[in-house]
């Protein structure tokens, strides 16, 4: 059975939009899911654990818990029992319990935690990120590099894991529309995040940014590929319309499938804003040469991770230019899934790729 995934819970999705869940049956007839992933339901919390558990190969359902009011309002780490909590509309969470459990975000570790001891140890329970509680809670801990935490039973990443492997890259290529297909060489793929707690995507960085890609547009002869976020802004995403348009340049309005592993396929370079980790770590994980665009704000955490990045020659600032280096891709995502599979007591394998229909 490993290595074949439930067809009727995974869709091939881009790794930025939402991905559809069942708990219905896993492929083969098997009554028990080997796998089951557990978030909240944010699409970036979901791809990391996702991610994981595709590389490692196992059959695996995808599960999202939310608990019911008035604890929706507390710290997760007050939460009593909270198997109890889930709230109406959720996916159950109950026995038998999986071989494997992956969990990422706050707010899922205390399933984690009540699943690794109703299951009387039996679950291996992974948890990606800092869980802000103690590790032993978990037979694995997955947390950035930047975070600091070390421990036995602990295997910390350079990037966010993600779902990007030379498949999907492949499959996203071919399902482009003609009109990104068409671009000339070569092609800068720009990823574009936008405001949030820590960041800000301004207008007036917006059309500097602009004017920086039109100019290297003009210069190179490069194609443009953009893709804004939903934190993008419609202001923002109005300026870069105003000032991008023409031949040669391709801005998603959001419409029609997301082009986002195919961009990121496409592409002879990559550009993305600071502002997400996960969106920097899939740019570096295609071995691309991989700018980071600055924006006002930030955080000491933020910066060790470029910092990090940079030093090891990953990723360079971007200023306008296009320059060509390599570097060892970031493989965090498989690193990791070799050593979930080595403490299970599995055989090491390649990572497999979900078989859809």
């Amino acid at each position: 059975m490993t290595g074949v995934c439930d067809v009727d819970l995974l869709r091939a999705t881009p790794a930025n939009s939402p991905v559809p869940r069942s708990t219905s049956q896993i492929t083969g007839g098997s009554p028990t899911p080997v796998c089951w992933v557990v978030t909240e339901g944010a699409i970036g919390m979901e791809n990391q654990a996702l991610g994981l558990a595709e590389a490692i190969g196992l059959p695996t359902v995808i599960k999202r818990v939310m608990v019911r009011a008035p604890w929706t309002n507390l710290p997760a780490q007050l939460w009593p029992r909270p198997l109890s909590l889930i709230a109406e509309g959720s996916d159950r969470l109950d026995g038998p319990w999986p071989r494997l459990l992956i969990t990422c975000g706050r707010r899922s570790v205390p399933f984690s935690m009540a699943i690794r001891h109703a299951s009387g140890g039996g679950c291996f329970t992974v948890h990606v990120q800092d869980p802000k509680v103690r590790l032993s809670n978990f037979d694995l801990v997955v947390p950035p590099r930047h975070d600091g935490l070390s421990g036995p039973n602990v295997v910390a990443s350079r990037g966010a894991l993600n779902r990007v492997t030379p498949q999907k890259l492949a499959e996203g290529v071919r399902r482009l529309v003609p009109q990104i297909a068409a671009l000339p060489h070569p092609v800068v793929a720009v990823l574009l995040g936008g405001t949030s707690n820590g960041f800000r995507l301004t207008p007036a960085r917006t059309s500097r940014l602009a004017d920086q890609l039109l100019e290297l547009v003009q210069s190179t002869g490069a194609g443009l590929a953009v893709t804004p976020s939903r934190r993008t802004g419609e202001e923002n995403i109005a300026e870069l319309r105003r000032k991008l348009s023409g031949s040669g340049v391709f801005l998603w309005d959001g419409t029609g499938p997301n082009p986002y592993f195919g961009l990121l396929g496409l592409a002879d370079a990559i550009a993305v804003t600071c502002d997400s980790v996960s969106m920097v770590s899939e740019a570096a994980t295609t071995g691309k040469p991989t700018y980071v665009i600055d924006l006002d704000g930030g955080s000491r955490r933020f910066r060790r991770f470029h910092d990090s990045l940079h030093a090891d020659g990953v990723t360079r600032p971007f200023d306008g230019g296009l320059e060509q280096w390599v570097y060892a891709p970031l493989d965090d995502t498989t690193t990791v899934a070799a050593a979930v599979r080595q403490r299970l007591g599995l055989a090491a394998q390649e990572p497999t790729e979900c078989h859809w229909t």
